[in-house]
């Protein structure tokens, strides 16, 4: 090599050498990135107590008020407390269709991009609602799940008469005076039955999707309706019975808990929120 060349072929050594550490980094997975639950330092500490008594567990099931804000917030601080102790193993959403996930997404990920990985629907879940709470577990490096039934197998679900054996004749009974109640009594009787199915198939897609998550030793936690949780009819009727499972339903406004001892293996209270006529939005819409 002549002298003049070797200054400028040690500069593209030493360039060429910095560009594949950098590469090098950029290939790594990022670290996680732990953050503080959302509310006051009281208010995490109270749910970090009624966590201590439900562990451990395979799998954590929190049934939400969808309107009620205070539980959203408690499962982004039940995501974060679990992901700082290291006991996070995925969270699954009623929230999004099964099949979606941000398992592919580093801990830096934007929130536009974990959106973009779920699929999310704005209108029918505000993500400010339930942002905080999967952004904390994508934060933590933990996967974050769809789990509900997808719209294109609804239909199919209507049809399929063997859903109605999944649910004891009790269980199926209750389960379609809900759908009942839930439509404000305003659902014609032939509908009933298929609409049934479909809660069914939803419970149904919202187990699978927990058991292909569970970690042992760690906890799997599903976000979804109180309605889904519920022992006596929803997604722990379709899971084995050697997972562990601890069902909570977070009730807004005062209730009777005792009445809810064979459905939720625990109950918290939150303040209750402004009542909202869903009926008459209903009855509007129906044109009645």
């Amino acid at each position: 090599m002549r002298p003049h060349t070797a200054p400028r072929a040690l500069a593209w050594l030493l360039c060429a050498a910095a560009a594949a550490l950098m590469a090098g980094c950029a290939s790594r997975p990022q670290a996680p990135i732990l953050e503080q639950p959302a509310g006051n330092a009281a208010a995490a500490s109270a749910v970090a107590g009624r966590l201590d008594a439900l562990l451990p567990t395979d799998l954590l099931l929190l049934g939400e008020q969808h309107d009620a804000a205070e539980h959203q917030q408690i499962q982004q601080q039940v995501m974060a407390i679990l992901a700082a102790r290291g006991l996070l193993a995925a969270v699954a959403l009623e929230m999004a269709d099964a099949g979606v996930s941000t398992a592919t997404l580093q801990p830096g990920a934007s929130e536009a991009q974990v959106r973009r990985a779920l699929a999310w629907n704005d209108k029918a879940w505000p993500w400010q609602a339930y942002g905080p709470a999967v952004m904390t577990a994508v934060r933590a490096g933990v996967p974050v799940l769809g789990a509900n039934l997808p719209r294109e197998r609804m239909q199919a679900s209507m049809a399929d008469s063997k859903l109605d054996g999944q649910l004891r004749g009790p269980a199926l009974k209750a389960q379609q005076q809900l759908i009942r109640t839930g439509h404000c009594n305003l659902l014609p009787e032939p509908q009933v039955t298929p609409m049934t199915r479909i809660q069914i198939a939803r419970d149904i897609s919202l187990a699978d999707t927990l058991q292909q998550a569970v970690l042992p030793g760690k906890v799997v936690v599903l976000l979804a309706g109180s309605g889904h949780v519920d022992r006596q009819l929803g997604v722990p009727q379709h899971l084995p019975a050697d997972l562990n499972t601890k069902a909570v339903r977070l009730r807004a406004g005062p209730g009777a808990d005792g009445d809810m001892a064979q459905a939720f293996d625990a109950v918290w209270p939150t303040p209750a929120v402004p009542v909202t006529d869903y009926c008459a939005g209903l009855k509007a819409r129906l044109g009645r």
